[in-house]
């Protein structure tokens, strides 16, 4: 199947034959479909906290925090092109030479160009693209309607212009304060300052693009004395890259080989699930886990820190009761008592059913990584979901964060549980990744690899399918222990398009 060069190629990505192989052989067998037997709601798997409760787990946390490695683990390679999608369509479609602009808005569904249009002076990047704009199009003004918006997108997406086409999602301005605008990058460094600092010293791992570092390294040196000041704390940025060996082989549909037009063997990202290594290489204490445009102006900072401070200290009870439970069952039998204790635990914080009370058994369950996963009530938003799910090795039911891609909609039954679903979970994490010795787990060692999702693609006009690795939310901690709290919608404000930048929480004094 695979010639000299092909292995040469192999090689140079760092895979190996064999990883390569046990590829196309997913692809063959196809990955099954996860069976849902119901869908995790209050009361069934989620937690509400009361106010109370939520300000005693506040205290334990901020007893704790100076003397744990705190670190906040931000994925930040994603591209910025999606959240330009419609306006990418304009300039393909527009022309201003043959038709106004209000007519091209009118035919057709334009209410998201529409609504860009006429709010652009909002946006924190307007006095950017002006600047650029007279730099570039000195007769802008005397230009019609049509032809100043087309030039505004223009100067604003390409590449002689700002180039936030090509710029990853964390480096494009985000919000406009009264003497300057900060990016989703700066306003995480700001956000961690709140709930994730030890000390004077907060810590964030960004995962970048290889061709992005040096754009973030450069931000970065830009704003960090504005944020020290302003917080009061030093900050330390490390970074890591997606892996060339998490790249997946791409194959046509009869599961041979996908070349490119050079003859060539085509290799893929496989997805978010990737990270996982270099959440992996990470040794902290507590990991807080957020995605890079999940962010809000400042003022709004203070009621997600929060419920992220809630979040963290569940998760330190949770490991703390984990952790002597352990200690006593390495010193002692298992006695009814304690039996009874342990599966009262299990089942109501952990979420875990059907289990054999059995020393070793209770041992190895116990002794795992661990997750507070924030979940929200569903507003149709995309995202993973919480479910209970049947482990297809045994008879063991436990809670997990299920994509729908992973879901058989097509089954009468499954799609009636999907839409019984009350909550999403918007990767607002918080991890514990040490053992009870202090000692951090391997991660690898507590995935489902069995869950990861072939989809339809396409390169240079022809069809392929591609493979994406477990979730790192989703199969990758699907053998992690895990509790489900209830946060507010208010704490999710996620930025897909640049129109979701006009919402209030990213409009400071709004």
């Amino acid at each position: 199947m695979f010639s000299e060069k092909d292995l040469k190629q192999i090689k140079q990505h760092d895979l190996t034959l064999e990883k390569v192989s046990q590829q196309i052989e997913t692809f063959k067998n196809s990955i099954p479909f996860v069976e849902v037997i119901t869908a995790a709601s209050v009361g069934n798997g989620i937690e509400v906290i009361s106010e109370n409760n939520q300000q005693k787990l506040i205290d334990f946390y901020d007893s704790k925090k100076d003397n744990l490695d705190i670190v906040k683990f931000v994925p930040a390679s994603g591209a910025a092109s999606r959240m330009f999608k419609f306006l990418h369509s304009f300039l393909e479609d527009y022309n201003p030479e043959k038709e106004t602009i209000n007519s091209y808005l009118n035919g057709g569904n334009k209410k998201d160009l529409e609504t860009f249009l006429k709010s652009y002076k909002e946006f924190a990047f307007v006095n950017a693209v002006r600047i650029k704009i007279r730099e570039k199009y000195p007769d802008y003004k005397h230009g019609t309607k049509g032809v100043r918006h087309q030039l505004f997108v223009k100067t604003m997406l390409g590449k002689k212009g700002l180039n936030f086409s090509n710029l990853p999602k964390g480096l494009i301005p985000f919000h406009k304060y009264q003497k300057y605008a900060t990016t989703a990058f700066e306003e995480q460094l700001l956000e961690a300052a709140y709930f994730a600092s030890v000390g004077n010293d907060v810590y964030l791992h960004f995962t970048f693009s290889k061709n992005h570092v040096d754009y973030f390294k450069e931000m970065f040196e830009s704003i960090k004395t504005r944020v020290s000041k302003k917080t009061k704390k030093d900050f330390h940025i490390s970074y890591s890259f997606q892996k060339n060996e998490t790249d997946t082989i791409a194959v046509n549909f009869d599961n041979t080989p996908f070349r490119n037009k050079k003859e060539e063997l085509v290799f893929r990202p496989s997805g978010h699930g990737a990270l996982l290594n270099n959440l992996n290489e990470v040794d902290a204490d507590v990991i807080f886990i957020k995605n890079i445009d999940n962010v809000v102006a400042e003022e709004y900072v203070e009621p997600i820190a929060y419920y992220k401070k809630v979040l963290a200290g569940k998760m330190l009870w949770l490991q703390k009761k984990v952790f002597s439970y352990i200690k006593v069952l390495q010193n002692s039998e298992l006695s009814p008592e304690l039996s009874a204790e342990i599966k009262s635990f299990l089942w109501n914080e952990l979420n875990i059913k059907d289990i054999e009370i059995e020393k070793e058994t209770i041992l190895n369950v116990l002794n795992r990584p661990i997750r507070v996963c924030g979940v929200v009530k569903n507003t149709g938003a995309p995202g993973g979901g919480p479910f209970w799910v049947k482990d297809s090795n045994s008879l063991t039911t436990t809670l997990q964060i299920v994509e729908m891609s992973q879901i058989n909609t097509y089954d009468n039954h499954q799609q009636t549980i999907v839409n019984e679903a009350t909550h999403f979970n918007p990767v607002d994490i918080v991890c514990g990744i040490r053992d009870y010795k202090g000692d951090k787990f391997e991660l690898s060692n507590f995935t489902d690899p069995n869950s990861g999702i072939i989809s339809e693609k396409s390169q240079d006009g022809k069809e392929l399918k591609a493979l994406e690795l477990p979730g790192l939310w989703n199969g990758a901690m699907s053998n992690w222990n895990t509790a489900l709290v209830e946060v507010p919608l208010f704490t999710f404000n996620p930025v897909k398009t640049v129109n979701d930048l006009l919402k209030k929480e990213h409009r400071p004094n709004a």
